[in-house]
């Protein structure tokens, strides 16, 4: 049977090696990295049995991206393992290069491992604005990706973007099996959702855990699904006048949110908040600060990516939060050091056993085994 390959593009550990010119041949990395050892590309060579493909990636004087894959890709299945690092637009670049040029060499397959799917917040509408994950799909569909793995979607309608497959694989068994074997008395806890926008992921939670759920709504709450809709955009209109009367619309009425509430009891339990990202932490702050005035004694954070951009680990650091749970779909071993507060969880072994399926051609069906449409 044909041997995979694994490719993997190198922005993300630019940030943490500090040497951004420099270049390194992937199979080599494996023991060059050891820091890194709990890093995804590293742990599928260890578990596949694999070694990464020899590859360059780095960038000319003029900042062009350039890529030079240093082996016979003909008629081979590639896996590109592609994290995302703080610079997302060299990140994406990287990606579509090496895409394009494991096509132009007749790979026979060029499947795209992305445990986070850069841009997937901007999914939607907005007033003057462009849903750029489907941009992004399609550039990559375009490059010559057959096949996308990926992690928990912001939201899953992203994967009608593509014309190809897309696997979009959940952390939450993962982040489930840490509440039951970390946190000793998460009998006692109450799942949080820090918007009504959460309140699904929270739900699938409790569900699982046998446990009670509450939700934060109110006015300190920005959620996404109240930012202004592009397409209820009118045209500029000069004046009133210039409106046909038999042509009025009615307006629809402004939102107005009420006071900060907790729906659901949370006084003398663990609160254990839910999303998929935790990036900018204000929210996740405000709610935690909710918490607490409402009785919650101990308060834990959990999401699939962790981007934790800006100052979010000094912020977390000295917050009512007791403890941040995020997978490593994304390098953060940097804000690790800076707050002791956030732990990893390793999903590697879910996206190794997808690529060992696909190669194989086997059922991926095992892999989502009692995932509802809300999860």
């Amino acid at each position: 049977m044909t041997v995979p390959l694994f490719y993997f593009a190198l922005s993300s550990f630019h940030e943490f090696m500090k040497h951004p010119q420099t270049v390194k041949m992937l199979d080599g990395w494996i023991l060059s990295l050891l820091p890194f050892q709990h890093f995804p590309p590293f742990l599928f060579s260890r578990r596949l049995g694999v070694e990464m493909g020899k590859v360059q990636v780095y960038q000319e004087p003029n900042r062009e991206t350039r890529v030079q894959i240093q082996e016979s890709v003909r008629g081979k299945d590639v896996f590109i393992i592609q994290t995302v690092s703080k610079d997302v637009n060299t990140t994406v670049m990287e990606l579509l290069i090496m895409v394009y040029a494991c096509k132009t060499s007749c790979a026979k397959s060029i499947i795209g491992v992305i445990p986070y799917f850069p841009y997937s917040k901007q999914c939607k509408m907005r007033k003057r604005g462009s849903i750029v994950s489907k941009l992004l799909a399609s550039m990559m569909c375009k490059a010559g990706l057959t096949h996308l793995i990926t992690m928990d979607l912001h939201q899953k309608e992203i994967q009608g973007f593509f014309n190809i497959p897309v696997d979009n694989l959940r952390a939450s068994p993962f982040l489930l099996q840490y509440i039951q074997e970390e946190i000793p008395d998460y009998r006692n806890a109450v799942i949080v959702a820090k918007s009504p926008a959460s309140a699904k992921r929270a739900q699938s939670f409790a569900e699982r855990l046998r446990l009670g759920i509450a939700v934060i709504h109110g006015e300190a709450q920005d959620a996404e699904s109240d930012l202004v809709d592009g397409r209820h955009s009118p045209p500029m209109v000069r004046s009133v006048a210039a409106i046909h009367p038999s042509l009025e619309i009615p307006m629809l009425i402004p939102k107005e949110k009420p006071p900060i509430t907790v729906v659901g009891d949370v006084g003398g339990r663990i609160a254990i908040i839910v999303d998929d990202i935790i990036d900018d932490v204000d929210s996740f702050l405000a709610a935690a600060e909710t918490l607490k005035e409402r009785g919650a004694y101990k308060i834990f954070v959990m999401a699939t990516h962790g981007l934790l951009s800006s100052d979010a680990p000094r912020l977390i650091e000295e917050s009512a939060i007791d403890e941040v749970v995020v997978t490593n779909t994304i390098p953060h071993e940097i804000q690790k050091l800076q707050c002791p507060k956030i732990k990893t969880v390793d999903i590697s072994m879910i996206l190794s056993e997808a690529i060992r399926r696909i190669h194989n051609g086997e059922s991926m069906s095992y892999l989502f085994r009692n995932i509802g449409l809300d999860d």
